[in-house]
């Protein structure tokens, strides 16, 4: 029995002379953070594998260093509080992968998956091990599997209403050919000739992502003022 109870005290000297929890948690974080990252690495995003590793190592890392601190009175700090600016600092680097070029944002869902992977970090850093372990399965099976799905979504033909605005006289054809060359079909067209433009009324049809790159392709040219599509 005394020989248990000795055992026991060595055990737990080492766990707090060594953090052996505290290896744990970052071992933890780098397994998913690292899972997750290695996905948006294979589908070519901007926040990969060591970001997405990175992320979730500080966020264990400080999670942990907040539940631990104490004050000058030796009293307990508030652990939230640095779980606080974690979340808050997460959104300036979510920022930074979101794109915008001609009017089509881009990154929204990198930006949300290191935010995930922060928030993935903090819970492991509390000790919550099964909870961010089910977190990150949930968030590999949201990227991988609806990630195919919401593909064959946006990839699905629509009808769209679009105003175009071109200069005085100018000729539909060469607009209407770009707009083919892109894969989409004119369904319906009227014109409007006014003072200081020529106004196009158009029924669109094609593939959902083609709609906002021919509009960038449109926008382009010296002719074309403005498209907006309804």
């Amino acid at each position: 029995m005394m020989l248990a109870q000795v055992g026991s005290e060595v055990v737990q000297d080492l766990i707090g002379s060594f953090r052996l929890d505290l290896a744990l948690k970052l071992g933890a974080a780098v397994l998913l953070g690292g899972a997750i990252g290695m996905e948006r690495q294979i589908a070519g995003k901007p926040a990969g594998l060591r970001t997405n590793i990175l992320i979730c190592l500080g966020s264990a890392l400080l999670m942990d260093l907040s539940m631990t601190l104490h004050g000058p009175d030796g009293r307990m700090g508030d652990p939230a509080r640095l779980a606080a600016q974690v979340v808050t600092g997460i959104g300036f680097l979510g920022a930074g992968t979101i794109m915008q070029s001609k009017g089509t944002i881009t990154g929204l869902t990198s930006a949300a998956t290191i935010w995930a992977v922060a928030a993935i970090g903090l819970t492991i850093g509390a000790g919550f091990y099964i909870e961010g372990l089910g977190a990150g399965i949930m968030v590999l099976l949201v990227l991988e599997l609806l990630g195919s799905f919401e593909h064959r979504l946006v990839r699905a033909r629509r009808t769209v209403p679009a105003t175009l605005r071109a200069s005085v006289k100018a000729d539909f054809a060469p607009l209407e050919q770009l707009l083919r060359d892109s894969g989409i079909k004119v369904v319906e067209r009227e014109t409007y000739d006014h003072a200081n433009d020529r106004v196009f009324e158009l029924r669109l049809r094609g593939p959902a992502p083609q709609f906002e790159m021919a509009r960038g392709l449109l926008l382009e040219r010296p002719d074309v003022l403005d498209m907006t599509l309804h």
